[in-house]
């Protein structure tokens, strides 16, 4: 494990909603969602205001209409996504060419050795963040970390416009506050298996052998052996395509922990 590694995850705050209030100010403060305005319409994006409500992305429009009746529903302008991702690009490339875009509102960027030689991936991660609200107007919250997928993880922490540090004294303690479904490749599916053995915590998922796993999910087994130990080589890998906007989870409590040496 190269506990050496100094990785930052970059998540735009409700992207697509909040380039659309960035280009229409009558739309801050009021429940805003991004998606076609159809019977079989889904939400893209909600921004804070409507996830109050319980809206969520991947959502069916007309539950959304019917979890809030105030909905301000926006049709998606991508090419204006993409123009402002490009921009929110070109600040990354200022310290780092090791980007890996996962879509158009977030990336893990490499800045073990970084362009401007700063010793602290922190201090990288709070000028990108300083730079994209005063030069876009847009709010990014940070996940620092030795590897991305505790970097991912703690960027989901203390949004909107947060930021998170795990280092590698801390990162068990850190992933025993977690459930198993918070974990890349657990998704619904995934999670309900694993419920239904008596694991709904990264703890007890740590618990297991990896014999057990292996024989109960082939070799994702490895992944969650290793993930639930904060054990992830996975390279920063630049690429030219972009995947589109994921879904993003927001979690219920507060947690971060500082580190002084990423």
């Amino acid at each position: 494990m190269q506990y050496n590694r100094k990785i930052i995850h970059i998540d735009m705050d409700c992207f697509y909603a909040a380039v659309e209030c960035l280009d229409n100010p009558a739309l801050l403060g009021v429940p805003v969602i991004v998606g076609h305005d159809s019977e079989r319409g889904v939400v893209s994006t909600a921004s804070y205001e409507a996830r109050r409500y319980g809206v969520h992305s991947a959502q069916s429009m007309r539950m959304a209409k019917r979890l809030c009746s105030d909905l301000h529903i926006v049709e998606p302008h991508f090419e204006r996504y993409k123009e402002i991702s490009d921009a929110i690009h070109k600040i990354f490339q200022r310290y780092t060419d090791l980007i890996e875009p996962i879509s158009l509102d977030e990336a893990f960027l490499d800045v073990t050795e970084n362009k401007k030689n700063i010793e602290l991936a922190i201090d990288i991660a709070k000028e990108i963040k300083f730079a994209i609200c005063k030069e876009i107007g847009l709010t990014a919250s940070a996940g620092v970390s030795y590897c991305k997928l505790l970097a991912k993880i703690a960027s989901d922490y203390n949004k909107p416009d947060g930021l998170c540090v795990i280092d590698p004294d801390n990162a068990i303690t850190f992933l025993d506050k977690l459930k198993v479904e918070d974990l890349w490749l657990v998704g619904h599916k995934t999670a309900l298996e694993l419920h239904s053995l008596g694991i709904f915590t990264v703890k007890q998922l740590r618990g297991q052998s990896l014999t057990t796993l292996t024989r109960l999910f082939g070799k994702r087994g490895q992944q969650f052996y290793d993930y639930a130990r904060g054990i992830d080589d996975s390279p920063v890998e630049t690429r030219n395509v972009r995947k589109s906007v994921s879904c993003e989870n927001t979690f219920m409590q507060d947690l971060s922990i500082r580190s002084n040496v990423i």
